[in-house]
């Protein structure tokens, strides 16, 4: 059987391809979006791999073909060299379209310290917005807090000249996640899209990367401040978030955003993931919290965990990583009609007031 890439499996498959220039992508997930419209599932067409983050599903091309047949994984290859050595799928494969992949050159993440310096400053030459302001106080958030965790509007226009300005003073872009180089050989950074950018801090508050949670979007309203597929650009991690000191008891939730407004509003030290199925850095900043003294972790993710079966899935495998690490752990509840904990405490206080 001929050398096969991920992207033949999705034509294959009959899947969407991706629009023209765009190696990742997302279409509809076959096992958690029961909305055809809703598409959680990722492809990433350059490293031949797929993942969810909703459900947590992930693989090659081998694993997504027998996930949208159903036929097992260890018969999947048999099947696709039946399928190859028939003249007729040989002919449409010869036939079809090739994909427009990117060919460009990405940087290695830089490290945390540059990382740091560059975005604190970029921070600095942005502003925040009436309505985004208005949007964080709505959360439970003071000016104080708003100023203290440094958010900012993403800029309509200017970053070529935010960006030669940052280099001026002698900051690095290269290797920093959401800065690129044009095709005029100039450093610029994504703003693709109007939103509020969220500082995203290591436990000793250096900023690792940000997040952006996009005005006017019903379906993955946070995404990360990358610029992955663009010239000399860098990919972002899913790192954690902690807001607050390391402490011998903490909570875990989902969301840098939802982590500040807990901590506002109640001083408890709140470590944050990207999502609850993004649990590639978090053992490792366990690990360095329980050097400093962390022993017991509270888990705080949103009421629909009760009902959602791939969250319950997730959560489950959470919990498995904190008892095979040796951690006290349990779970907050708090009212349902309320969906996360930073809602229910703001909407408790203000009944108080």
């Amino acid at each position: 059987m001929e050398k096969l890439h991920i992207a033949d499996i999705v034509a294959m498959l009959d899947l969407p391809i991706p629009p023209s220039g765009q190696s990742s992508y997302y279409v509809s997930c076959p096992c958690c979006d029961e909305d055809p419209r809703k598409k959680h599932l990722n492809i990433n067409l350059v490293k031949d791999v797929f993942r969810c983050p909703r459900c947590g599903v992930s693989g090659g091309m081998f694993d997504l073909y027998s996930l949208y047949t159903g036929i097992p994984r260890d018969k999947v290859y048999n099947t696709l060299a039946e399928r190859l050595d028939s003249p007729v799928v040989l002919e449409q494969i010869k036939r079809r379209e090739p994909l427009q992949l990117p060919r460009v050159q990405e940087y290695p993440l830089t490290d945390i310290e540059t990382r740091n310096a560059t975005y604190a400053a970029l921070l600095s030459k942005l502003t925040l917005a009436q309505d985004h302001r208005e949007n964080l106080r709505g959360r439970g958030l003071t000016d104080d807090n708003i100023e203290k965790y440094g958010y900012k509007t993403t800029p309509a226009f200017g970053m070529e000249r935010i960006a030669n300005k940052l280099q001026s003073e002698g900051l690095y872009l290269s290797g920093v996640p959401g800065f690129y180089r044009t095709e005029q050989d100039a450093w610029t950074f994504v703003s693709d899209c109007r939103g509020i950018l969220i500082p995203v801090r290591d436990i000793q508050g250096r900023i690792q990367g940000l997040q952006i949670r996009r005005d006017n979007v019903k379906k993955r309203k946070f995404r990360w401040f990358s610029s992955t597929d663009r010239r000399d650009g860098c990919r972002a991690e899913s790192w954690t978030h902690l807001a607050g000191n390391v402490r011998g008891k903490i909570l875990l939730t989902e969301g840098p955003m939802k982590a500040d407004v807990i901590y506002a509003l109640t001083g408890v030290s709140v470590l944050a993931v990207p999502g609850v199925n993004a649990l590639a850095q978090l053992q490792k900043t366990l690990e360095q919290m329980r050097a400093e003294g962390l022993q017991e972790i509270k888990t705080a993710f949103d009421m629909d965990m009760r009902t959602n079966p791939h969250v319950q899935e997730a959560y489950q495998k959470l919990l498995e990583l904190l008892k095979n690490m040796g951690f006290r752990y349990g779970t907050y509840l708090w009212d349902e009609n309320y969906k996360g904990l930073d809602d229910y405490l703001w909407a408790t206080i203000k009944n108080n007031k």
